[in-house]
């Protein structure tokens, strides 16, 4: 019997862009065990939302993530609606809904460049996030900023999109989709790449369903679930359909967001020629109640569960978020033993892992 050998895995790594420490068993270059040890970026968010105000606590939900930013943003905003109660105008929804699909454009834009950067491919990783940079600019022009974007607020949002800035949205929307669409085809149809993805880290339907797995990483097992199924925001009004891949491996996850990227382009534009005009923004009446709400809303990475208990007060008496990372790690004690360990840095990148929500 070969010696097994224990090994870190980060959580300083050059293809783990996330603090998170994985101790690997190895016998062989197999992989037998592993075990995610957590905890290095937590700050405390949750209990520093009952201290502040409502309308502080946008800023700070805000910045429990940076790619997620914007989404996070909305979901809190749209949890205290629910919880005070209040109607957004539907202005508002479809803004919402524009920003939203942008942040999932450059989240997937930004992955597919660490997919190609892991596997190799430098020009592609550079092609991809040259891409993404046009989006981000949409962002910074549209929102005011390129990163955390502010302009969800309880009742609606703080920022409208004038004509001009649309017609300037639209026309790099169109460019981005057709550069993105040339990229992805390489992407999927390389033979290194199939080489290193496919058939590696399968996880299949039972398993993703039994361990609570949700986003993309679901999806690419074969499970048509997502919250944009639901109605949020305006997505009942876009004839929105989830992306899905049947064969659980990296492959297919890589699939299902190239795929999600094109189709949230898609979503942008035609909430562009569907969005009606009116106010963007409606005063909450009275103070808040004692009252109870959740929100569920489909990030880049999956489903972000927002539950909020209010007591009458100006501030909450609990929040509790649920991101996605934190139902999809545990799906890594499936996929990476009986794996090769050259292979770990890629199962462990197709979760798409965000500590940083994770860990808040």
């Amino acid at each position: 019997m070969a010696p097994r050998t224990v090994a870190p895995f980060g959580p300083q790594h050059p293809v783990l862009p996330e603090p998170i420490q994985l101790k690997i068993t190895y016998e062989d270059e197999k992989v037998v065990n592993v075990v995610p040890a957590l905890g290095y970026g937590h700050r405390g968010i949750e209990k520093a939302c009952e201290i502040n105000e409502y309308p502080k606590n946008i800023h700070l939900c805000e910045r429990i993530c940076g790619i997620c930013s914007c989404m996070h943003g909305i979901s809190y905003c749209e949890v205290v609606e629910r919880l005070w109660p209040m109607e957004v105008p539907p202005r508002a929804k479809y803004l919402r809904t524009i920003w939203s699909e942008m942040s999932r454009t450059h989240s997937h834009l930004l992955w597919l460049g660490l997919l190609a950067d892991a596997l190799g491919f430098e020009s592609m990783f550079m092609q991809f996030w040259r891409i993404r940079e046009k989006v981000l600019d949409l962002l910074e022009m549209t929102c005011g900023s390129r990163v955390t974007q502010s302009v969800s607020v309880v009742g609606g949002v703080r920022r409208d999109i004038d004509d001009e800035q649309k017609k300037i949205c639209i026309r790099t929307l169109q460019e981005v989709r057709k550069e993105v669409e040339a990229l992805v085809n390489v992407l999927a149809t390389d033979p290194t790449v199939k080489a290193r993805t496919v058939g590696v880290g399968v996880l299949t339907k039972e398993q993703a369903i039994l361990l609570g797995n949700n986003g993309p990483h679901l999806r690419a097992s074969g499970v048509k679930e997502d919250c944009r199924m639901l109605g949020m925001q305006a997505y009942g009004e876009l004839g929105f359909e989830p992306i899905v891949e049947t064969d659980g491996d990296c492959y297919a996850r890589a699939l299902v967001r190239a795929r999600e990227a094109l189709q949230a382009i898609d979503l942008q534009l035609e909430a562009f020629s569907k969005m009606p005009e009116g106010e963007i923004f409606v005063r909450p009446k009275g103070s808040p109640p004692a009252n109870e709400a959740v929100y569920r809303c489909e990030q880049a990475r999956g489903e972000v569960f927002y539950y909020a208990k209010g007591n009458g007060t100006r501030n909450l008496e609990r929040l509790r978020v649920r991101t996605p990372t934190f139902a999809n790690i545990p799906s890594l004690l499936v996929m990476l033993p009986g794996s090769e360990l050259a292979d770990v840095p890629i199962i462990v990148l197709s979760i798409d892992p965000c500590i940083s929500c994770t860990e808040r």
